[in-house]
């Protein structure tokens, strides 16, 4: 028998306390990240007299119901009670439990997903969860990392411990140079279209191949945010050079003497020759083009070349009914062309594409355009924001006619008041596009940073390529 491991498995054998049956274990969790959604978590804690267990390696965030417009110096800018309410519901928990807390004035707060990578929070070899599906954004660095609901919440601030029992390991291989204008957003989206939103459930993705090594750890973060979209419990990609160097000299991140016995350890990572995966999925970059989504899941994508698909063509039953209602709620006729398809707002922002990258690459293609519809940007967080603004990205944006706004989930789900109106299309960044995502009636299609610019300033679903040489 192999003694090879998989990167999930290195992480998983070394964080099991105990084992229950032949798949179950509970494991040790690194790091907790929170945000507004813990009060249940809180609430169910304090009902039986129990305090956080490990208060420091619990991190809390005020992200969801942020307000990302007129952001003032105290709570009363948030005019919704329910929002308000959340919003203080955390600020409490985290003070009675002695939790850090990046509050929406901190200089460090933003995205739950962003911060924590940006800080150095995030580090390879964790087992890292929050109350989020996204959670699985830092398995970019070689984390394990995943969602968890709030009874999972209650266990891991009771005990730091979580039961989770062990899934598969399928490996997705994206080789071959990345053509121009293609990201990471358009790989994942290629990635979920061919496998389906299901097609990685009961596994742990490992993204490998020379295509993603190529990526920024911009991009890995990208493309792990929304491998919870293939069904996936968490998408991981080994650490490597960039992931050492993005890390070194960030606030959490090691120091001295520390930093070496973490860089030896991190090392250790990576899954071993002739480690066995159960299942194996190959991508060829050389062949993809900007991608755009048509439909209300993420794997009704297309290339922004493809036409409106026909579910007439689709052999399964179940599969031909979700296209037939996904074109009545966008109001899409097959075989039209996705770049006739008009747009009405655009949106830049969220965890999946808030981050540094991704505001230069809608910068490019905004630089001496003006937009054409009401658009709006939102950095994954306000040291994000700070750079930009010091790089001038801010006056490209609102040179464009771009809104520049505050930190945080923004129009991702529409949590805060940035939601996008009943019947109208928006070019989006986030990582879905369900009916009544960005507000009730609105029609979401999933793009890149630079796809959202480039149809901000036609109006139109455009082929990115087109505008920048």
């Amino acid at each position: 028998m192999s003694s090879a491991r998989t990167m999930h498995e290195k992480i998983w054998d070394r964080h099991v306390i105990v084992k229950r049956g032949e798949n179950e274990a509970l494991l040790h969790v690194d790091r907790n990240f929170v945000h507004e959604g813990s009060f249940h978590a809180f609430g169910a804690l304090a009902r039986e007299g129990r305090k956080v267990r490990k208060p420091r390696q619990t991190i809390a965030v005020t992200d969801h119901y942020a307000p990302t417009v007129n952001r003032g110096k105290d709570i009363e800018v948030v005019t919704d009670p329910e929002m308000r309410n959340m919003i203080e519901l955390l600020a409490k928990n985290t003070q009675a439990n002695g939790i850090l807390h990046y509050d929406m004035h901190d200089p460090r707060q933003g995205i739950v997903h962003v911060i924590g990578p940006e800080l150095g929070i995030t580090q390879p070899g964790l087992v890292i969860t929050c109350g989020d599906s996204h959670t699985s954004t830092h398995s970019a660095f070689g984390a394990l990392a995943f969602g968890i609901g709030a009874s999972q919440l209650k266990q891991i601030l009771a005990t730091q411990c979580l039961w989770q029992k062990k899934t598969k390991n399928l490996r997705i291989t994206v080789d071959g140079a990345i053509p121009a204008g293609v990201t990471a957003k358009d790989i994942i989206l290629a990635i979920i279209a061919k496998i389906g939103t299901a097609g990685a459930t009961g596994y742990i993705i490992e993204f490998a191949g020379t295509a993603i090594r190529t990526l920024s750890m911009e991009g890995r973060l990208t493309v792990c945010n929304m491998a919870i979209e293939a069904g996936a419990r968490a998408g991981l990609i080994a650490p490597d050079d960039k992931t050492y160097a993005y890390l070194e000299g960030r606030e959490f991140a090691p120091k001295s003497a520390h930093w070496e016995q973490a860089l030896a350890f991190w090392r250790s990572l990576p899954s071993d020759d002739g480690a066995r995966f159960d299942r194996e999925v190959v991508l060829n970059a050389r062949g993809l083009v900007p991608m755009v989504t048509w439909g209300t899941s993420p794997e009704e994508a297309a290339p922004i070349t493809a036409v409106v698909p026909d579910p007439a063509t689709a052999t399964d039953a179940d599969k031909r009914a979700h296209m037939e209602q996904a074109l009545r709620y966008m109001e899409l006729t097959p075989g039209t062309p996705l770049q006739e398809i008009r747009i009405h707002r655009a949106f830049i922002g969220t965890c999946t594409n808030g981050r540094i990258e991704d505001l230069r690459a809608a910068a490019a293609v905004l630089k001496g355009r003006k937009v054409v519809i009401p658009a709006w940007v939102s950095p994954g967080s306000s040291t994000t924001k700070r750079q930009a603004e010091a790089e001038g990205l801010d006056r490209i944006f609102r040179e464009a006619g771009f809104d520049w706004r505050a930190s945080g989930c923004s129009s991702c789900a529409a949590m805060n008041g940035d939601t996008v109106p009943a019947g109208e299309r928006c070019a989006s960044t986030s990582n879905r596009n369900f009916e009544n995502r960005q507000g009730i009636g609105s029609r979401t299609h999933l793009m890149s940073p630079a796809m959202a610019a480039a149809a901000a300033v036609t109006g139109k679903l455009t082929d990115v390529r087109k505008l920048v040489s």
